[in-house]
C-alpha cells in the first residue's frame, strides 16, 4: 500500500508542474466537444416562457408512469422499507455482500453531495420559492423509479463463486432484453450503459468533488491553501483509497457511519436555524405553495418554478439514472423486490428531507432579512444563511461539504468499478488498476481546472438515463409480478419476520 501512496504522491507532484498551464490547452480543445454534448443531452423544448430539458421530462414522465403504475409503492412500502433496514426480514442464509441499511447507505451517500446545500440555492434563485414545492414532488415520484431500476438490480445481478456479486443496469439491460430475443440490442445498450457510469465516475463522482472539497477548504482557510492543490488532492486520494481497496463491504462499513453522521450534523444545524427564524416560518411556507402555483417573478411563471424544481430533484438523487442500483445489487438478499423496497427511501432523505430543509433555511432567511446573501448563490448563498445566526458557521459547513464530497467519492468510485468489471471482467489485479487510475483522478481534480472534462462526463451521466429508463419499461411487468408475490408472501407469513418469529 505504501508503493501506490508513493505513486499516487508522485503523481500528484508532477501533474502540479505538467498542468500548469496544460490543463488550459485540453478546456480549449474540449470545449467545443463539451458544448455539443451537452446541447444533445440538454436539449430545452420550449413551453410557455419556460424551457424544460428533454431528459429531465423523460425522467419525470418515468417516474409518474411508475407511480401508478406500481399502484403508488412509494406510499405502500415506506413503512416495509423501515421494517427492512432494521433487520426484521434479514435472512442469514441469503446471497449478497452487505446489509440493506448498508446498502442504502452507500447509495445515499453518492447522491446526498454539494448540491444538497448549493444547488437547491440555485433552485430557489432561479425558480423561486414555488420550485420547493416541486422539488418535494419530484422526490416522491422518484422513490417509484428508485423502486423500480433497484428491485431489478438484485434479480439480475451476476452472484460468484466467492461471494461477491456485480449488478446494475448494464446486467439487467443486457439480461432483460436479452429474455425479450432482443439479444445484440441488449448487449449493445449494457454495454454504452457502463462506458458512461464508468467516465461519469471519473468526472462528476470523482474531480469534481474533490475539486469542490479543496474549494471550500480554501475558502474556510482564508486562501491558505492556495498552491496547496496537490498536498489537499494527495490527501484525499490516500484516505478515498484506504476505503475503497477493500471493496463494497468496507465502503459499506464506512457509509453506514458517516452518512447518518453529515445527515444529522447538517440537519441539526439546518433547523436550528429554520426555528431561530421560527417568525417567519408560515411566511416562508406560504411563499413555497404560493409560488408553486403562481410562479410571481419568475421567468415562465408556476412552469417555471415547475420545471426548475424537477429538474433540481432529479439532478439531485439520480432517480432514472440507474447509478444507485448498483449498490443496492450488492444486498444480502433472496428476494429483489426487498431492496426495492428499501431504495424508496433514498430518494426521500436526499431530496424530500435534506433539500427541503436547506430551502427552508434560505427560505426563512430570506423572508427575516430580504437581500442577505447579496449576489452570493449556490454554496456561498446557503452558507450566508447559517452566519446569519452562526458567524463561525462557514466553518462546520466546510466539514459538511468536504463530508459530502468524499462521501459521494467512494460511492461513485464503485459505481465505476463495476462499469469496468463489466467491459473487462472481474479479474482482482484489473480492479485494483481501476482503484489506482480512480486515486489518481482525486488528486488531479484538486489541481487543474478541467471544466469541458466535467461537463462531458456531467452528459453522459444524464445520457444513459435514456436506454435505463427505456429498459425500465420493459421490465415494469416482471418488477410488477416480482412486486406482488412478494406483498402475498409476506401478508400470508410464508416470508418471515425473523425479528417477531425471534429466530
Amino acid at each position: 500500500m505504501g508503493r501506490v501512496f508513493l505513486a499516487l504522491g508522485l503523481l500528484a507532484c508532477s501533474a502540479t508542474n505538467a498542468f500548469a498551464g496544460i490543463d488550459e490547452a485540453i478546456n480549449s480543445a474540449t470545449a467545443p466537444i463539451a458544448s455539443f454534448i451537452g446541447k444533445v443531452v440538454f436539449f430545452k423544448v420550449p413551453i410557455g416562457d419556460a424551457a424544460l430539458p428533454v431528459v429531465v421530462l423523460w425522467l419525470v414522465v418515468g417516474a409518474v408512469f411508475f407511480t401508478f403504475y406500481m399502484r403508488f409503492i412509494n406510499l405502500r412500502g415506506f413503512k416495509h422499507a423501515l421494517q427492512l433496514i432494521r433487520g426484521d426480514y434479514a435472512d442469514p442464509k441469503s446471497h449478497g455482500e452487505v446489509s440493506h441499511f448498508q446498502a442504502l447507505a452507500t447509495a445515499v451517500s453518492g447522491t446526498v453531495g454539494i448540491g444538497n446545500i448549493g444547488g437547491v440555492a440555485v433552485a430557489v434563485t432561479v425558480g423561486g420559492p414555488g420550485a420547493t414545492f416541486w422539488l418535494i414532488m419530484a422526490g416522491f415520484l422518484g422513490m417509484s423509479t428508485k423502486f423500480v431500476e433497484c428491485t431489478l438490480g438484485v434479480k439480475y445481478r451476476e452472484e460468484f463463486e466467492d461471494g461477491h456479486v456485480s449488478g446494475g443496469p448494464m446486467y439487467y439491460l443486457r439480461k432483460g432484453f436479452s429474455d425479450r430475443g432482443m439479444e445484440g440490442f441488449g448487449k449493445f445498450i449494457g454495454t454504452f450503459y457502463a462506458i458512461g457510469i464508468f467516465i461519469g465516475a471519473l468526472g462528476i463522482g470523482n474531480m469534481f468533488q474533490s475539486n469542490q472539497a479543496y474549494v471550500q477548504l480554501n475558502n474556510v482557510s482564508g486562501g491558505a491553501l492556495d498552491g496547496f492543490g496537490w498536498l489537499v488532492g494527495l490527501i484525499l486520494a490516500a484516505v478515498v483509497f484506504m476505503v475503497i481497496v477493500g471493496g463494497i463491504k468496507s465502503i459499506a462499513r464506512v457509509t453506514e457511519k458517516i452518512v447518518p453522521f453529515m445527515a444529522i450534523f447538517y440537519c441539526f444545524f439546518a433547523l436550528i436555524v429554520i426555528f431561530m427564524n421560527s417568525a417567519a416560518i408560515p411566511q416562508a411556507v406560504a411563499n413555497i405553495f404560493a409560488g408553486a402555483f403562481t410562479g410571481e417573478g419568475v421567468a415562465g411563471g408556476a412552469l417555471g418554478a415547475m420545471i426548475i424544481g424537477f429538474q433540481r430533484a432529479v439532478f439531485s438523487n439520480e432517480a432514472g439514472i440507474g447509478s444507485a442500483s448498483i449498490a443496492h445489487s450488492a444486498v444480502k438478499t433472496n428476494e429483489p423486490v426487498t431492496e426495492g423496497v428499501v431504495s424508496l427511501l433514498e430518494p426521500f432523505i436526499d431530496t424530500i428531507i435534506i433539500c427541503t430543509i436547506t430551502a427552508l433555511v434560505i427560505g426563512t432567511a430570506q423572508v427575516a432579512a430580504p437581500g442577505f446573501a447579496g449576489d452570493a448563490l449556490g454554496v456561498a448563498m446557503t452558507s450566508a444563511a447559517f452566519e446569519r445566526e452562526f458567524t463561525w458557521f462557514p466553518i462546520p459547513l466546510a466539514f459538511a461539504a468536504l463530508l459530502f464530497a468524499f462521501s459521494t467519492m467512494i460511492s461513485w468510485s464503485y459505481y465505476g468499478l463495476k462499469g469496468w468489471t463489466y467491459m473487462f471482467g472481474e479479474d482482482e489485479r484489473g480492479q485494483t488498476i481501476y482503484k489506482i487510475i480512480f486515486c489518481g483522478f482525486v488528486a488531479l481534480g484538486c489541481i487543474v481546472q478541467l471544466g469541458p472534462i466535467l461537463d462531458i462526463s456531467d452528459a453522459l451521466v444524464f445520457l444513459i438515463c435514456v436506454p435505463n429508463i427505456l429498459g425500465l419499461y420493459f421490465l415494469a411487468p416482471i418488477v410488477k409480478r416480482e412486486m406482488e408475490s412478494y406483498f402475498a408472501r409476506v401478508e400470508s407469513g410464508e416470508i418471515k419476520n425473523f425479528r417477531n418469529s425471534g429466530s
